[in-house]
């Protein structure tokens, strides 16, 4: 099945379908996601996902565009967000990038670390989970919350890409953070 077919029955599946893939799915490498991938969000679980999403990136004002990356070496990069404000582009939410194992399965996933940095994203200590659909289309499943039971409503979606370069590094590095189980909770303790 050809990378738009792939996307397109992404688009198709409800959440319980979104994630019964993911865990079939392989994590990329770090030094295979480089660039801007554009993103959209996909089936959510339930009412609250729904209005929180389109609040956050479906909305019309200050459209969520992408999310890019690069590799910093062999096991980490950087990346952050894209979003559309008066026919400019804005970068917003840098994180850490890793391999990490998912809190789905246990097996890696490509995870992207908001609280490394200071932002919104960062202090509600969102997490995203990437892995590879079919060549240039990745499913993620996101996750934020104060509590394990408010950080383990998935709430999927789609990058295709790479559709540029990456832009820059933008944040600030939150000092001596380490990830641990709040963010990173398939990792053995």
């Amino acid at each position: 099945m050809d990378s738009d077919n792939v996307a397109d029955e992404l688009r198709r599946l409800d959440t319980r379908g979104l994630l019964a893939l993911f865990t079939t799915l392989e994590a990329p490498t770090i030094a295979e996601i480089d660039g801007e991938y554009a993103a959209a969000l996909l089936a959510q679980p339930n009412l609250f996902a729904v209005v929180t999403g389109k609040v956050a990136v479906a909305n019309p004002l200050e459209p969520w565009r992408c999310k890019a990356f690069r590799p910093v070496d062999e096991n980490s990069g950087r990346g952050y967000n894209t979003f559309g404000r008066l026919g400019r582009v804005r970068q917003r939410y840098p994180m850490r990038t890793l391999l990490a194992p998912s809190r789905y399965d246990g097996a890696l996933s490509y995870t992207l670390v908001y609280r490394a940095y200071t932002s919104l994203c960062g202090s509600i200590h969102m997490v995203d989970e990437v892995r590879r659909a079919a060549p240039g289309v990745y499913l993620g499943i996101g996750t934020w919350g104060f509590t394990d039971a408010q950080r383990r409503v998935p709430r999927p979606f789609l990058l295709t890409g790479p559709i540029g370069s990456y832009r820059g590094d933008i944040g600030k590095a939150r000092r001596d953070f380490t990830p641990g189980t709040r963010e990173l909770p398939g990792t053995p303790a």
